[in-house]
């Protein structure tokens, strides 16, 4: 959960999650659409499935404890170096060294590296240096420390030099360089993005589909979603129309706008356009590529959703009275648009 999630934000859902699967046996037990709601809101899923695709294999293949050689660790899913050097020398006090964000920068700044420390050869001197600075014992003391060392002490702005501990040890602070190592790496510009996100009604129930393997959101459930770009009225109908369609196999009636959500996924930076829409049919010759189902909105609480989609399902409860719609024309959310 602590990756790339800072701890106050991991905090509650950590417990609650805990206070829900207690045990590695209890985890790989569970179906995968509880971990997932369990997850919800932390972002980047894939860690969730993976957490819960290792339980089951240490169940499976170990009885249920964790595994203490390197080369095991690292075939569990979703586990790499890093990962299993923490847990291996925090849970177990083995030596084994761990290379981070934080302490990444720290040994940077000691050896006094100029080079790119994410390049191949960066990465074998700075793990070859962790390994090395390793003490004898109690090895998963040494890497917390080193951690906070470099989360709190040694800074990627303004490192306080006069407070740290290492700091006669430091060859960035000899040379008077540790503001320039190591290099910030130019982030690539966001890609702006529009999407749209379709409330489908019929009967007191709303249409979901969960995304496959593969997508952005893999295993979550979701309303009909997809990128649009039609600038008028009539070719943003036709969108709606054909995008539902295509991921669902159903005919609808677009109505009104919603909402508009913006936010950021990955490189993107998307503009979420919501729409309500009333079920007209399904196509027969259409086969739907996607697992579809219409709950009606109480039972969404058991699903997983995304951040926004979880934002979405509130619009159910209930409709406001009008809203203009896609042809610019305010509609009424009455028994046809709003069921």
């Amino acid at each position: 959960m602590l990756q790339q999630t800072q701890v106050a934000t991991v905090k509650p859902y950590f417990e609650r999650f805990m206070r829900a699967l207690p045990t590695i046996e209890a985890l790989a037990a569970a179906d995968e659409q509880e971990v997932l709601r369990l997850w919800e809101g932390l972002g980047y899923y894939r860690r969730a499935r993976q957490v819960h695709q290792a339980a089951r294999r240490i169940v499976a293949d170990y009885g249920g404890d964790f595994p203490r050689d390197r080369d095991a660790v690292l075939r569990l899913p979703g586990i790499g170096r890093y990962t299993a050097g923490a847990i291996l020398s925090i849970a177990f006090d083995a030596r084994e060294p761990i290379l981070e964000a934080n302490t990444t920068r720290l040994f940077t700044r000691l050896l006094a590296y100029r080079g790119d420390p994410t390049s191949a050869a960066g990465g074998r001197l700075l793990w070859a240096a962790a390994e090395a600075f390793l003490p004898p014992s109690s090895s998963g003391a040494f890497n917390q420390a080193m951690m906070e060392l470099g989360s709190t002490i040694c800074l990627p702005k303004g490192p306080c030099c006069d407070a740290c501990p290492v700091a006669t040890l430091c060859g960035a602070r000899a040379q008077g360089i540790q503001g320039e190592i190591p290099a910030a790496k130019p982030k690539p510009p966001a890609e702006a993005r529009r999407e749209a996100a379709v409330l489908v009604r019929r009967r007191g129930r709303v249409l979901v589909l969960q995304w496959p393997d593969g997508q952005r959101w893999a295993g979550l459930w979701d309303f009909p979603r997809f990128e649009i770009r039609a600038q008028d009225s009539a070719a943003l109908r036709a969108e709606l129309v054909a995008g539902v369609a295509r991921l669902t196999g159903v005919a609808i009636e677009p109505g009104q706008h919603r909402m508009t959500i913006r936010h950021g996924v990955t490189r993107f930076r998307i503009t979420l356009e919501c729409y309500e829409a009333r079920f007209v049919e399904r196509h027969a010759a259409n086969r739907c590529p996607l697992a579809v189902r219409w709950l009606r909105p109480a039972e969404l609480e058991d699903y997983p959703l995304s951040t926004t989609g979880r934002k979405l399902s509130r619009l159910l409860k209930p409709s406001p009275p009008a809203a203009r719609g896609p042809t610019g024309a305010t509609r009424r959310t009455g028994r046809r648009a709003g069921r």
